[in-house]
């Protein structure tokens, strides 16, 4: 089912979004409709409190920009540590429509996450 994007100013933006406890069928179709959702949007990343649910939880698919990734669910994430070095990526948030712009990130980051099944994640990705 589609959910609506909720868009810069929304105070749900701005909660500290709350951990995910137990990967309920909710959560689960929550994912499922957040990919939904993404696509129709024609995006390639999306965090629940983008569709008003404030948890910690986001989601993408780079398989238009690399195939090897797909689809990744990340719940509870954290960031580890970051690199120094940066890059400058040309992007779009759904929550900012029509708007892109250069923004600077760290060239490589070390983070940890839970999966839906739930299998904790420790991985560095790098650009």
């Amino acid at each position: 089912m589609l959910k609506t994007i909720y868009t810069y100013g929304s105070p749900v933006l701005r909660d500290k979004a709350l951990p995910v406890t137990t990967v309920t069928p909710e959560i689960r179709q929550l994912i499922s409709d957040m990919f939904e959702t993404m696509y129709a949007a024609e995006g390639i990343g999306l965090a629940a409190p983008q569709v008003g649910e404030s948890i910690r939880l986001f989601i993408i698919d780079l398989h238009p920009m690399d195939a090897k990734e797909g689809r990744r669910v990340f719940i509870n994430p954290e960031l580890l540590e970051f690199s120094d070095e940066k890059d400058v990526y040309d992007e779009g948030c759904l929550s900012i429509p029509t708007v892109r712009e250069d923004v600077v990130r760290p060239t490589a980051v070390r983070i940890k996450y839970q999966t839906v099944r739930p299998t904790a994640v420790r991985i560095k990705y790098q650009t």
